[in-house]
């Protein structure tokens, strides 16, 4: 079976290496852009099953990119989780209202809680390798 293939659009490289390996624990292939542009163009070329978007990154902004993504009909479909630290009601509504399936606040979830509303979003409940649920 294909693995999940997810990609993640996080300039901060630390905290995107930490979510990226979790991710990969769990058994998702992870792609990883530290900026806009290259985000866009790796989701444009990639077509993942989902897409971790932070809103502030360089070169092209978060909000920017779910713009151009929702708008071409080739990427309209690709489900975006919003990852970031805005926060403020306004933030959460526009990025929903843009198209976003989610929206995530870093500063207010673990990477462990991040990688759990991901398995989630996918319906995976969380078993150790090897066991199935009773």
């Amino acid at each position: 079976m294909a693995k999940t293939k997810i990609i993640l659009a996080e300039d901060d490289e630390i905290l995107s290496k930490v979510i990226a390996e979790e991710l990969r624990e769990s058994g998702f292939e992870v792609l990883q852009a530290f900026d806009g542009e290259q985000g866009l163009e790796m989701i444009k070329r990639e077509r993942p099953n989902l897409v971790l978007l932070d809103l502030l990154m360089p070169k092209k902004g978060g909000f920017e990119v779910l713009a151009e993504l929702k708008e071409k009909p080739e990427t309209r479909e690709i489900p975006i989780i919003v990852l970031t630290m805005l926060g403020s009601d306004e933030d959460v509504k526009k990025g929903l209202r843009m198209g976003a399936n989610d929206y995530i606040v870093k500063s207010q979830h673990a990477v462990a809680e991040i990688v759990e509303k991901v398995k989630g979003f996918f319906g995976q409940e969380s078993h150790p390798e090897g066991t199935t649920p009773l």
